[in-house]
């Protein structure tokens, strides 16, 4: 893929990736960031997206990537290749925290490999060499000094090199004490030079103090000597700390040593963990920009929905201004885009907004869409926006313009996407219109994707001529005239000029003036364009205000409706209870008449007589109502039996109908052991312990079952 500096530089790429490397923790992470270009190769772009979704999930949760900074060592793997090389403590050091930066990322990955599976592919192959480590530290402490014991010989130096120094604070402190009460030192008693004590003699008995003289005082009256025995034991000392530097560098060499067979697995380690610095960075760019993953097309399809300038959308977030999202489709049904309007609308947001968005996705990088969005991928993305007056080349505006359309008919084919900004402009309106009008039509023919600005309305005309090419405008207040910086597809714009220039104060009379100088009739034709744009915004707004009212009338309905159900249901209660009321009131009397009876003739057999025959008329109305509600019950069950019947009927035809007919269902993942997983239409999570054939056995932890593959979905 071949994009020009210019198109980088027109929909400002190069800001977008400063932005990125401004996140890197690592030298070699930026580098890499700096160089990125935009890819080609479906497969790649969407594996490179994953990558930076995932790690973007991470930052959401509580599984944090361990740590991934590292130093640079392409200086030390290529010292250990050079033979009986030896590198410096300061160089283990670093290889150290390299190769268990890489175990920590490797630990953590198999562990999270479900939520992180595109990351751990990187992993998944490399060479786990814990021994480095071991072996590093073997050698040098956390501190970074060569420990005692990295080898007999130095544990023994290190033994006499402690001896000899006490003997040197000995014989020191001996000779200081002979010679103070000798009365030959100065004041001051000991100095130190060259990090070696000394004692301060007086001048005069200099010739009485044994050892070397070190110095003198600027004065002269005082000579620093190093006593005999002192200076014996120091001599010791220098043999023995050159034998322990000699010693030293044995071991470094015999390390570096160890380490030349993996210079391989330590060039991967360095190459994965400036890799997850690539990510780390693109992910915390696109958290910043609320950027996400766009379905990636492999049929040739623009989509974006809810689009943000990701610069323009950071700019006005730290000065608290509202960016307007963009929404703008092309297919091969609607290819190109011609957008009209007046100056200052956002025309020329949107056609840096679809290359930018197109470059960064090309890239790997987040975009700021909705979810639904689509986008596919172009060999080929070409642009010309902005004035391009050289005056090193003594090119005009439109001289250079000229020579861009030329490369512009190279390069066009059906795997290009193509931004131009004002097209035609530079020369007079209807030459250079007509000129522009036949490149539009030679991209056309071409079957190339792309997007215009323009006022000319030639190309509105051809644009709502051919049938692959469609108008849109940027949408304005029809009564302030000001931007609502919203694209409406499938009607030009007018460009508004007599309006706009009324609005901004400039006399009546002089637009009068002005109509009058031009064609009458494509005043008349802004003019209905104008008139249409303004009837498009108030039908829209009438739409909008009835959809409202539509959803409020529904929620009203609705509303009254679960009253309605309410009340139904309470008058329903409320007639019950009355019937049971007055069915109670008239069991009542009649208990009160035989009351009244048996309190006139005291004839208790005619009272139980009486209360029995009650009793049996109140039990047989019961019986004839279980009666009937049984019969009811009874004939609800049967009219069930029949429909299932029927029912079962036609289930058995349609399997005798497709009966020839395989299906054969597939898990849309490859399942392996390990893999969580879920029965289809259940909640329950097992682990797959072992597939045989088309079966699996599944764990799930009080008991385990076989299941086949295709009825398990892999959490």
């Amino acid at each position: 893929m071949s994009i020009s500096k210019k198109t980088l530089e027109d929909l400002e790429y190069n800001i977008v990736i400063d932005n990125i490397s401004n996140h890197s923790v690592t030298s070699i992470g930026k580098d890499i960031i700096n160089s990125l270009k935009p890819e080609t190769k479906i497969e790649l772009i969407d594996f490179n997206l994953n990558l930076v979704s995932e790690y973007l999930s991470s930052l959401d949760n509580d599984n944090n990537f361990p740590n991934h900074g590292f130093e640079s060592i392409t200086k030390e793997l290529k010292i250990i290749e050079i033979e009986n090389s030896q590198l410096e403590i300061e160089s283990f050091r670093k290889i150290k925290h390299l190769v268990e930066s890489t175990l920590s990322h490797v630990k953590f990955l198999k562990k999270f490999k479900t939520y992180y599976k595109n990351i751990y592919s990187l992993v998944e192959n490399l060479n786990l060499e814990k021994s480095i480590v071991t072996e590093i530290n073997s050698v040098v402490d956390k501190f970074g000094f060569i420990k005692d014991n990295a080898s007999p010989e130095l544990l023994d130096i290190r033994k006499v090199i402690n001896t000899t120094k006490s003997k040197i604070r000995q014989t020191f402190s001996s000779a200081l004490s002979l010679y103070n009460n000798s009365g030959y030192l100065d004041e001051i008693k000991e100095s130190t030079i060259d990090n070696r004590r000394v004692l301060a003699v007086k001048a005069m008995y200099r010739r009485k103090v044994k050892g070397q003289m070190m110095g003198s005082s600027k004065t002269g009256s005082i000579v620093y000597i190093e006593p005999q025995e002192t200076l014996i034991q120091s001599r010791k000392l220098q043999d023995l700390l050159y034998d322990e530097d000699q010693e030293i560098k044995r071991i470094l060499k015999e390390l570096t040593a160890y380490l030349s067979p993996f210079v391989s697995t330590l060039s991967n380690y360095q190459k994965y963990l400036a890799h997850i610095d690539v990510i780390y960075s693109k992910a915390k760019y696109a958290n910043e920009i609320n950027a996400i993953k766009p379905n990636i097309s492999s049929a040739k399809k623009v989509s974006i929905k809810d689009a943000f300038h990701p610069l323009l959308y950071l700019s006005n977030k730290k000065q608290k201004i509202k960016t307007f999202p963009q929404t703008i489709k092309m297919y091969k049904s609607n290819r190109i885009i011609v957008i009209s309007g007046p100056n200052a609308g956002g025309k020329s947001i949107t056609l840096k907004t679809i290359g930018l968005l197109q470059l960064m996705v090309q890239s790997g990088i987040l975009i700021p869409v909705h979810p639904s969005s689509e986008i596919s991928i172009f060999k080929n993305i070409i642009s010309d926006i902005g004035d391009n007056q050289s005056i090193e080349n003594q090119l005009s505006t439109y001289s250079y313009r000229l020579k861009n359309m030329n490369s512009f008919l190279r390069k066009c084919n059906s795997d290009t996407l193509f931004l131009i900004d004002e097209f035609g402009t530079g020369s007079d309106p209807e030459l250079g219109g007509a000129l522009a009008e036949i490149f539009l039509e030679v991209f056309y023919e071409r079957e190339s994707f792309g997007v215009i600005t323009t006022h000319y309305s030639n190309l509105k005309l051809l644009a709502d001529e051919l049938p692959f090419m469609s108008n849109a405008n940027m949408q304005f207040n029809d009564k302030t005239l000001e931007p609502t910086f919203s694209l409406i597809t499938g009607q030009a714009g007018s460009s508004f000029t007599f309006e706009v220039a009324e609005k901004n104060g400039i006399p009546y009379s002089l637009i009068n003036r002005a109509k009058k100088k031009i064609e009458r009739g494509k005043v008349r034709f802004d003019a209905t364009i104008a008139k249409l744009q303004k009837q498009r915004i108030q039908l829209d707004k009438t739409a909008s205000s009835l959809k409202n009212e539509e959803s409020r009338f529904k929620r009203e309905n609705e509303r009254l409706n679960v009253t309605n159900d309410k009340i139904k249901s309470k008058l329903i209660n409320y007639q019950e209870l009355f019937d049971s009321n007055q069915r109670m009131i008239v069991v009542g009397n009649k208990l009160n008449d035989i009351a009244q009876r048996f309190f006139n003739d005291n004839k208790k057999r005619s009272l139980v007589s009486e209360v029995i025959k009650l009793v049996d008329s109140l039990n047989s109305k019961r019986k004839k109502k279980n009666f009937l509600k049984n019969k009811l019950e009874k004939n609800r069950k049967k009219r069930t039996a029949q429909i299932l019947e029927t029912e079962l009927i036609d289930i058995r035809k349609e399997k005798k109908k497709n009966k020839s007919k395989v299906i054969i269902k597939k898990n849309k993942v490859e399942l392996r052991v390990g893999d969580k997983v879920r029965l289809e239409e259940s909640r329950s999570i097992g682990t797959i312990d072992k597939i045989e054939k088309n079966k699996a056995i599944v764990n799930y932890g009080t008991f385990t079952t076989k299941v086949d593959l295709v009825r398990l979905d892999i959490v």
